[in-house]
């Protein structure tokens, strides 16, 4: 099954993957995570992306979906994957969209994990402070969440349109969200 994971930042995608990934038997799929493997083992397009970083600059979609592309050919996703954290806007829908042409492996869903915005916060601040991470300020919170609304959001009704789209709640305990996950792939 190739699945997409989507929602705002503290609505559990990484741990929905990681559950989803187990239980089905594929790799779960990070954008960050090709990008810290591809950088810490200095491939190619690990130094490519390495040029822009360095310098402050966002890594280009071009070379974003070339990342992708490679990850998805490998040997462990010929059998599906979930992929997190991509694409993140118009253009890298229509890259996948290539990418998943040319690989001969049409996309099977998109999972919308949804929650309040206060709902998002709350879990945010108790990530911030078990993790001691200094970037999940209140403010930084609240930006992140609307560039998500903003950039990202309006992906899901592309999605939607196409017939693929699987929205879930994510309120509730982390195995309940999972049961609601897989019972709506079904």
């Amino acid at each position: 099954m190739r699945l997409l994971i989507m929602g705002p930042q503290g609505v559990g995608k990484g741990t929905q993957a990681a559950l989803i990934s187990k239980n089905l038997g594929i790799p779960a799929i990070s954008t960050g995570d090709i990008f810290r493997y591809n950088l810490k083992n200095e491939t190619p397009l690990g130094l490519e992306a390495k040029a822009y970083i360095d310098k402050g600059l966002l890594v280009p979609d071009e070379l974003t979906n070339k990342i992708v592309k490679d990850r998805l050919a490998k040997d462990d996703a010929s059998n599906g994957w979930i992929l997190d954290g991509y694409p993140r806007n118009d253009s890298q829908v229509a890259a996948l969209d290539s990418i998943l042409e040319e690989l001969g492996t049409p996309l099977d869903h998109a999972i919308a994990l949804n929650a309040e915005r206060s709902v998002l916060m709350d879990r945010m601040k108790k990530r911030a402070e078990i993790e001691g991470r200094a970037d999940d300020t209140p403010e930084i919170i609240a930006k992140r969440l609307d560039v998500y609304e903003h950039e990202t959001a309006p992906l899901i009704d592309i999605y939607r349109k196409r017939g693929v789209l699987v929205e879930i709640d994510s309120t509730g305990g982390i195995e309940s969200i999972s049961e609601r996950i897989l019972d709506a792939l079904k």
